[in-house]
């Protein structure tokens, strides 16, 4: 007993959605709530800022995001994740290599024991 499977062709989703075949039938369209911002920010932990920046910094975002196909905003909030983010390893690598350097120095002094008043006479 055979079954004849059906084949159906899935367009290229993102293909889909970029060229409106998906998601743009007013059969699923559904106005959101007045509250669907606040929803968002909260589920996504966002906190609203005020922050000035240079104009032609926030054209250069708005270039380098409309290249990666996202908005600014996503953006410079993927870049100051990885600047903190490298921040935060960096300080982490200087002060565990600081904790390094104290151990080896303090081993190198237990090692080497400060001359005794016997050695220093023979010298």
């Amino acid at each position: 007993m055979s079954k004849k499977s059906t084949n159906l062709s899935i367009p290229d989703t993102e293909e889909a959605w970029s060229s409106g075949e998906l998601g743009r039938t007013e059969e699923f369209a559904a106005v959101a709530p007045d509250d669907f911002e606040s929803i968002v920010n909260d589920h996504l932990d966002l906190q609203p800022i005020s922050i000035r920046l240079e104009k032609s910094l926030i054209e250069d975002f708005k270039l380098i995001a409309a290249l990666h196909g996202l908005g600014y905003q996503p953006l410079m909030r993927q870049a100051l994740r990885r600047f903190a983010e490298c921040e935060k390893k960096q300080l982490l690598r200087d002060a565990a290599s600081d904790m390094v350097a104290r151990k080896k120095a303090a081993k190198a002094v237990s090692a080497d024991p400060a001359p005794t008043e016997k050695q220093r006479k023979a010298a």
